[in-house]
Order: structure tokens, then C-alpha cells, then sequence
């Protein structure tokens, strides 16, 4: 069966893209860009291939499809800012083999007018063909909520802009097969400009409430509290809720590349976000020290060590800061988490509880750093010698909150 669509890059962005396409009845083909992090049970593979999925080695496969979308990951390179090496890898291999008539998409996160002015030049170039006019050109941000249930590829609103009209009208033609709703935006600078504003968005808001943790605990205010009694508020306020750190695929920004200048209020959030896991730590030494123990031998168990509750995905967990940090002030540390089976921190092997129940009985701290569905946080409270909840999982009272 000949494929309509092709989703390059099969990580955390493209997968679920590549999943909802084959949920809609679109033939797929699936083209990997690296060692990416998107994963899939055996069972979920069968029924994509079933129903009309299939991976592709070959690079000139992407020439025989109507459409083909760019889901390369853009991590933060080693200047601070996004790395588009492996985008301008995937634009020069679909563009050695693209055709007129295709539309191409991108989905990575990337500075405003990236699309235009970054894209758009290699694909012409590879080609030998003219955006806007050989072929259709947009951008559209992800909205991939890795793990949640209550919205689906098919009930999240998709933003498109394209370099024209005709370009976006291709794009929301083509989105309108996956989703309730396409929302126009009015063009590649604004479409890019939606992702910024949304994953700016969320590591502002976490850390003005990581920020609000600190200060309610030197105050000694229940900061939990005062969320659930703030979120009752019908208009002009939206809970979040403190956490170790902030960890995902989702960088923030707080510069838009060379189009502008910074973004202070990002670059704030990034410095409070990135202080969490010594602050943990510091809240684990000093309760460590009101119970008469000393971090040094201390036995810590970490539960939960992936960035969000119930995946497997370790993409820039707050664990791995908060182990290290444990470990030089020499503590043993140990993790539980049924989504790892193993895990190393500095190549260094960190032991594995089975029980997380006979662990926490055993260690002199618990740390309970995501809250996965499997955990019997009740049984958990009492078992724990001393439990420091960074989550507000436990029943009040059962723990020391953050």
C-alpha cells in the first residue's frame, strides 16, 4: 500500500503524530532522523502496522508521499540555545527527494521564522524546487501531552500557518483529517510564535508556584492549601503546582534567535525552575537533621524517577540532579520506578528497589519525586521512617510536603 503520509522523525513529537494518522485511516511511513527517545509496545506496533504503518529506511520513499512532516527533535545545544542540526538534517533528506505538489510541515520546536528563513532554504536548494509555489510549506507546534488521557490528537485544536494561503489551506486540509478543529493562524511567524508563548507559558507558571513553595515553607504556610482554595476561583487563575524540578522534551526559550532580544521573564523562570532539585536536596539534609541523622550514610530511596507520572521518559528528570547531589554529600542512594528497570547516574549503577513498600520501611528518607498511578500513597505514609512528598501525593499530614 503506498503511503500518503511521512512523519520524520518517530520520537516524542512525530510518534503520537504517526499513531494519530494511522487512528484516521492515513497510510503512513515512518522515518527515523536518529537514536530517538519514542518508543512503542509490541502490541501498539501490531495494530499500526495493521493499519497501514510502515517504517522506512530508504530516504527515497519520502518522494512518493502527499505529505510529509518534520518532527526532528531541537535540543538545547551547548550555547544555551535550540540545536536545528537535526532538522536541517531531516529538510536535506526529504528535499534530495522531493516532488512538486508535496506539502511539507514542520512540528519541531524552532525560533520564529525558522521555517522561512532556516527550512525553507534547504528544501529549495535540495530540490530544486520553489516553496509557495512547487510545493506547500507550514508550520505547525505540537501539542503532544505525553501520557495524558483526557486529550487526544483528535480533540486538541491544531494551529497551521503557511508561507502563503494556499500553503495553509494544504496544511489545515490535511490536519482536518486528524483533529475537530484547525485553527488558521496568520502565517509561519505566528504559528512558530504559538509554541513559544505555550511551553514559555507552562515553565513561567511552574516557576512562580516552585517559587511560591519556598516561600510558604519559610513562612510555614500549607502551600497546598492555598492552591486548592486559589483554584476555586472561576476567572484569572490557573493551578500549577510545585514539583523537583522541570524535566520533558519541551525547552524553554528566552530568546527568539536573532529576530529579537531576550525574554527576561523566561530567563527568571529557567534560573527558579533549575534551583529545585538543590532545593530538594537541602530539604532532605535538613530533615535528615531534625530526626538526628546525617546526610553522609544516610540510606535514600528515590521513588519515581522519570520526568512525568506513568511514561518511561527520563528527558531532563530532575532525578538525575537530585541523585548526584545526594550522592555527594554521601548518601546511598537508591530509586524505585516501575517504568525503569535500570538506571545509571555519572555511569554510575543506582541500585534498584523491587519493593518499593520494604524499601521505604528500610531507608532513613524516602523521596517521592513522580507520582505514578501504581504507588499506594496511603500504604506508602506509613511504611516510610520519614517521607518528603515533592509532589503533595500524600494525604495531609502523612508527610513533609515541599
Amino acid at each position: 500500500m503506498p503511503a500518503d503520509l511521512a512523519v520524520i522523525g518517530l520520537g516524542p513529537l512525530g510518534l503520537p503524530l504517526a499513531q494519530a494518522a494511522v487512528a484516521a485511516g492515513i497510510p503512513t511511513l515512518g522515518y527515523r532522523t536518529g537514536p530517538e527517545a519514542g518508543s512503542l509496545s509490541p502490541a501498539e506496533l501490531r495494530r499500526m502496522l495493521s493499519g497501514g504503518f510502515r517504517p522506512a529506511t530508504d530516504p527515497a520513499e519520502l518522494g512518493r508521499v502527499r505529505t510529509a512532516v518534520i518532527c526532528a527533535p531541537t535540543p538545547r545545544g551547548v550555547d544555551g540555545g535550540l540545536d536545528l542540526g537535526q532538522v536541517e538534517a531531516a529538510a536535506r533528506t526529504l528535499g534530495a527527494h522531493l516532488r512538486p505538489h508535496t506539502t511539507v510541515l514542520l512540528e519541531s520546536p524552532v525560533y520564529p521564522g525558522s521555517t522561512e528563513d532556516f527550512l525553507r532554504p534547504i528544501l529549495e536548494e535540495e530540490s530544486g524546487l520553489r516553496a509557495g509555489r512547487d510545493f506547500h510549506l507550514a508550520y505547525s507546534p505540537s501539542r503532544v501531552d505525553p501520557g495524558g488521557r483526557a486529550f487526544t490528537p483528535a480533540t486538541t485544536p491544531k494551529v497551521i500557518g503557511g508561507l502563503t494561503p494556499a500553503c495553509t489551506e494544504s496544511a489545515a486540509a490535511f490536519y482536518g483529517r486528524l483533529t475537530e478543529k484547525v485553527v488558521r493562524a496568520r502565517g509561519l511567524r505566528e504559528a512558530e510564535t504559538v509554541q513559544l508563548l505555550e511551553t514559555n507559558f507552562r515553565h513561567v507558571n511552574m516557576a512562580l508556584v516552585n517559587e511560591m513553595a519556598v516561600l510558604c515553607h519559610d513562612l510555614r504556610v500549607d502551600l497546598w492549601d492555598v492552591i486548592r482554595c486559589a483554584e476555586t476561583k472561576p476567572f484569572g487563575f490557573h493551578a500549577f503546582r510545585p514539583g523537583p524540578g522541570v524535566g520533558g522534551h519541551s525547552v524553554p526559550l528566552d530568546r527568539t534567535g536573532h529576530l529579537g532580544g531576550p525574554l527576561r521573564m523566561v530567563e527568571l523562570a529557567q534560573q527558579v525552575n533549575g534551583r529545585m532539585p538543590r532545593y530538594v536536596v537541602q530539604r532532605a539534609a535538613a530533615l535528615l537533621n531534625e530526626h538526628g541523622k546525617s546526610a553522609r550514610g544516610a540510606r535514600i530511596l528515590l521513588l519515581g524517577v522519570t520526568y512525568k507520572a506513568d511514561l518511561a521518559d527520563r528527558q531532563n528528570t530532575p532525578a538525575r540532579e537530585i541523585a548526584i547531589r545526594l550522592m555527594e554529600l554521601g548518601a546511598a542512594v537508591s530509586y524505585h520506578d516501575p517504568h525503569v528497570p535500570s538506571w545509571s547516574v555519572l555511569d554510575r549503577p543506582v541500585p534498584r528497589a523491587d519493593s518499593f513498600y520494604e524499601a521505604a520501611a528500610d531507608a532513613d528518607l524516602t523521596i517521592l519525586l513522580q507520582q505514578h498511578r501504581t504507588y499506594d500513597l496511603q500504604g506508602l505514609s506509613v511504611k516510610a521512617q520519614l517521607l518528603l512528598d515533592t509532589r503533595g501525593a500524600t494525604p495531609t499530614g502523612a508527610a513533609y510536603r515541599l
